[in-house]
């Protein structure tokens, strides 16, 4: 029975025969109304003890939070570091000039970004032991045919944007290619995300056909680059079908 109930009802008691005592004068009554109002005031504590005990466990949640926060900053910190490298390399190879991180088609990374945030993103992912998976997306206007138009970048760049989370990666790399890298996504999760990515964009800007390549780590590659070409393969082969296509890489 609740601690609480029980303290009640013993203060109750006590309370009535308190007041017994007082009318009939009868001394049996008072000893037990102070008996009852004992055990209530026992009930109370050990009540109140067990609250105390159990408080600390409702404050590890807040501790394994800011853990989690941490580890997120420090793996973006060295995102960012391996980012600045990538682009004084960059500008050393072009003669100092200062390479883009955006590109100015769809407003999304460009794919020199693309490969230093997937290596830094499965670095982390090799540390934290979760999943991470890497879309390829192409699409063109209206079904597939002899003659293909490729839609404004904008068009599957909005899509994008607007179906997945802060925490991923958005780009559209050199040869057109829009390339996602989904943190913490399994192979399921990923065919999800692309599926409503490709339903976003023919709700807002009617029938376009779309072609995705999935590959997944550690499913299908462990490193970066093998991951890449994995999604690029996969790509390739769902460009074989004059339909929206989603391809997943197949296990090495």
């Amino acid at each position: 029975m609740d601690s609480r109930i029980i303290s009640l009802a013993s203060g109750l008691i006590g309370a009535a025969l308190g007041a017994a005592a007082v009318v009939g004068d009868v001394a049996v009554l008072g000893a037990g109304a102070g008996l009852a109002a004992l055990i209530a005031g026992i009930v109370a504590f050990r009540g109140g003890a067990q609250h105390h005990e159990a408080a600390p466990a409702t404050a590890v949640v807040p501790g394994a939070e800011l853990d989690a926060a941490r580890r997120r900053t420090a793996d973006l910190e060295a995102e960012v570091e391996a980012l600045q490298e990538s682009l004084a390399a960059s500008r050393d190879a072009v003669g100092g000039t200062q390479a883009s991180l955006t590109d100015l088609g769809s407003g999304l990374f460009t794919e020199a970004y693309f490969h230093v945030a997937l290596e830094s993103r499965l670095a982390a992912a090799r540390r934290h032991l979760r999943p991470v998976a890497v879309t390829l997306m192409r699409a063109v206007e209206g079904p597939a045919g002899d003659t293909v138009v490729a839609p404004p970048p904008n068009r599957l760049a909005d899509a994008i944007r607007e179906t997945i989370r802060e925490a991923d990666i958005a780009c559209r790399l050199d040869d057109g290619t829009f390339a996602v890298v989904l943190e913490d996504t399994p192979e399921n999760g990923a065919v999800w995300t692309t599926e409503r990515i490709r339903r976003n964009l023919v709700s807002r800007h009617g029938t376009h056909t779309v072609w995705a390549g999935i590959a997944c780590y550690p499913a299908h590659a462990f490193a970066s680059e093998d991951l890449y070409r994995q999604a690029q393969s996969a790509l390739a082969a769902a460009q074989d079908w004059r339909q929206d296509r989603i391809e997943v890489a197949v296990s090495e």
